[in-house]
């Protein structure tokens, strides 16, 4: 069976370059979305014609031409959106609409995973203001793909190594300590830390699997299962020393929200949800989803104390 040909929108993203790069890798005709937006930002432009040499084709388009979406969706047949769902970078999440509505009309697409590649939004109802717009924005990209009837996979990643774990979760640094570490509460609470390459390619994987169509991927595999406390050990273990722990309670935590700006605090929500709740790991994958590492056993995912050896 050919190959699907893919278009990303959002390809010079933290994620979205590593999409790009996943999806040549694994042979698929791939075309990236140049949006006129970009104006005089040559880091983009220039990662852009990176892409070009290495294969990928540009494709211009504009979230404000909606003619120019329904013709970039018209080429390919999955669409992958990798556009920023963080506060303290761009917040672009409910732009997908408008790509929603454009695969609608092109009426061709076999395959759309949004932006999505953290927590299953699904699950995060209950979440805490302000940081439950992330969700909920997520969860109205998710109805607008459902009611049009459009073919989807959701990726659920957990916590992006590049964030959460090369810092040991510290919030302020995105290093590793070397003398004292903050842990939440008892520290022993399951998180599930991934190597952003890793989630590229189990994404890829998904988009000529009919066991992925209409459902969630799971991206949690076994070892990569840990509490920040493992976390820590496995640092330890690899620059020989024990670091100074200090317990934040969850009390504590939450009033250190009071005060900060919106994007901390959007932060601070998402942390609670994640090192106090246990919203990562706190479920079993039902008949909705699958899990990546399961699908997948050819994937050779990155451990955190290999991952952790960059940092020495």
């Amino acid at each position: 069976m050919a190959k699907s040909k893919v278009l990303v929108v959002g390809g010079t993203g933290y994620i979205g370059k590593r999409i790009v790069k996943a999806s040549l890798a694994q042979g698929h005709i791939t075309y990236v979305l140049q949006r006129r937006e970009m104006g005089l930002d040559i880091d983009k432009i220039q990662m852009l014609l990176s892409f070009k040499k290495q294969g990928a084709r540009l494709i211009q388009g504009s979230f404000s031409d909606h003619q120019s979406l329904v013709d970039a969706v018209k080429q390919v047949d999955v669409v992958i959106c990798t556009m920023s769902g963080v506060h303290f970078r761009s917040h672009n999440i409910l732009l997908q609409l408008k790509l929603v509505d454009a695969i609608k009309e092109a009426g061709n697409i076999k395959r759309f995973i949004p932006s999505e590649f953290g927590t299953d939004p699904s699950r995060m109802g209950h979440a805490l203001e302000p940081g439950r717009v992330s969700f909920d924005e997520k969860m109205r990209v998710r109805r607008a793909i459902e009611d049009a009837k459009i073919p989807f996979t959701y990726v659920t990643a957990n916590c992006f190594a590049g964030y959460f774990a090369g810092n040991l979760s510290q919030m302020e640094t995105l290093l590793p300590p070397r003398d004292k570490v903050t842990i939440y509460g008892d520290g022993n609470v399951k998180v599930v830390y991934m190597d952003e390459d890793d989630v590229a390619l189990y994404t890829i994987k998904t988009i000529d699997d009919p066991r992925t169509l209409n459902k969630t991927l799971n991206i949690r595999p076994p070892e990569n299962i840990l509490s920040q406390r493992e976390l820590v050990e496995k640092w330890e273990k690899l620059i020989g020393k024990e670091l100074q722990k200090i317990s934040l309670s969850q009390e504590d935590f939450l009033a250190s929200m009071k005060g900060l700006d919106f994007a901390s605090q959007v932060g601070v929500g998402h942390y609670y949800h994640f090192f106090y709740e246990g919203c990562l790991t706190n479920f079993e994958i039902g008949e909705e989803g699958e899990e990546a590492s399961e699908l997948y056993p050819d994937v050779k995912y990155t451990r955190m104390d290999e991952y952790l050896r960059i940092y020495l």
